[in-house]
């Protein structure tokens, strides 16, 4: 049975965001989804890196949403900084599911 982003996100999510990612040969892509009771809700667009400086336009996007804490902000880039390291340095030893292995609390899906 295939689960669902939803059903990954109510297993590991005690906060009230998500980090995405999705794990590419060429790219890795990061977004933040807002959780709302038991649902969740798109809250950026996908940015890809190295195509683009996806930190800082997730940083950008976040510092757009002034209602989120600033802690929360911190959490969620210091997620996509060791995702981006972790990917830069693994892409080519590491499989997604290797990945999600090593982050537990943010939600994989990929290619490999």
């Amino acid at each position: 049975m295939e689960s669902t982003v939803e059903t990954q996100v109510e297993k590991k999510v005690d906060s009230r965001f998500v980090l995405k990612v999705v794990w590419l040969d060429k790219n890795v892509a990061l977004a933040v989804d807002y959780v709302i009771s038991k649902g969740i809700s798109p809250l950026t667009p996908y940015y890809f890196w190295p195509r683009t400086d996806a930190w800082q336009e997730l940083k950008d996007e976040l510092d757009q949403k002034t209602w989120i804490t600033e802690n929360e902000k911190i959490d969620l880039l210091n997620q996509a900084t060791e995702v981006i390291n972790f990917w830069q340095e693994n892409s080519k030893k590491f499989t997604m599911f290797q990945a999600q292995d090593k982050f537990p609390t943010i939600v994989f899906s990929g290619t490999n």
